[in-house]
């Protein structure tokens, strides 16, 4: 038993839950959802919604089972909820490189080419199935634990829940802005310095499986400073303010800068001239993206302490680089 002032929070097994507080007097007149939302506050108020419908709340005794419910404030509160499965989807035992574990989060470092949800197309060899393989209490936690996403080839770190407190103690980091979230990018064209776009996001108007800037979407800010300058490319590190679907990639062909080998967004490959044959061949079989999420930084959910992970770039992205940085040390010597 773990007792927190005014609320008795008691796990019976793995999965049978109880919580018991009494409602502020303060509290009179609000939501059974607001108030129950103040008191635990390390669930979700679409969580605790979902728990008063099924009707695993009482109040004073008597079970209550609308959110809209108004309160009078002092009544004694038990909440009775048994874990049940959020997710289908099967574990695979794949590999994943986890570069941080504990009690309540995994880190991971997900690889190009994987997906992270299972969906149409895509039912296995995703990130999740490799996680519940893992850790098969993940299966209790909606979406199994994952509260922010990469795309397919995108590379770099992610955050996952391994309890329902941790979950909602994330989610609600990402929506203050409060998770540091940076990427390294190479983008085409010469950029000169680094600036900010803050354009919103929203479904192309016509192609609806694209994201595009558009007047009706929602709020999004990508800030971008320039690491290395080529040529005709530039290496890029990238702060999200916002998280939304494809966001760096839209935001910087919006700009006239798509990342480079981006299939999407990126538009037709334009090779520059007088460039090395090995310049070349690396542009053209450089398939996905250049885009890693590099730096992760926020508040642990149990010890309230910041935390911060990186992780260097792939070896294909690395490659691009170091050939991008041979064909400009070629071309000097050439001018000579």
């Amino acid at each position: 038993m773990r007792i927190v002032p005014n609320n008795i929070n008691l796990i019976r097994n793995m999965t049978d839950l109880i919580l018991n507080a009494q409602i502020s007097e303060k509290a009179q007149g609000q939501r059974l959802d607001q108030a129950l939302a103040s008191l635990f506050t390390d669930y979700s108020r679409s969580r605790l919604q979902i728990w008063i419908k099924k009707g695993k709340v009482t109040l004073n005794g008597e079970i209550v089972t609308k959110p809209r419910e108004k309160v009078f404030g002092l009544e004694e509160v038990v909440l009775t909820v048994e874990l049940e499965p959020e997710v289908s989807w099967q574990a695979e035992d794949i590999d994943i490189n986890i570069v941080y574990e504990d009690d309540d989060i995994i880190v991971v470092n997900k690889a190009a080419g994987m997906v992270v949800h299972p969906a149409a197309g895509n039912w296995d060899g995703t990130l999740v199935n490799a996680l519940l393989n893992h850790h098969a209490k993940l299966e209790h936690l909606p979406r199994a634990g994952i509260v922010h996403r990469l795309d397919k080839d995108t590379t770099g770190l992610m955050v996952v829940a391994k309890t329902l407190q941790a979950h909602a103690h994330l989610v609600n980091q990402l929506q203050l802005r409060k998770v540091n979230r940076q990427y390294l990018c190479l983008a085409n064209g010469a950029i000169t310095a680094g600036s900010t776009v803050d354009q919103p996001i929203a479904r192309h108007p016509v192609k609806r499986k694209l994201m595009a800037v558009v007047k009706s979407g929602k709020y999004a800010v990508t800030h971008y400073r320039v690491e290395q300058r080529f040529k005709n490319y530039t290496f890029l590190r990238v702060k999200l303010e916002t998280g939304r679907t494809h966001q760096i990639r839209v935001h910087m062909a919006w700009i006239k800068h798509s990342l480079v080998g981006d299939p999407v967004y990126g538009g037709r490959l334009g090779l520059p001239p007088k460039a090395s044959d090995e310049l070349i061949t690396m542009l053209r079989t450089f398939n996905r993206q250049a885009l890693h999420a590099t730096e992760l930084g926020l508040i642990h959910p149990k010890s309230l302490e910041a935390i911060q992970w990186q992780a260097d770039i792939p070896e294909d992205m690395a490659l691009l680089l170091q050939t991008l940085n041979n064909d400009a040390s070629q071309l000097m010597s050439t001018n000579k």
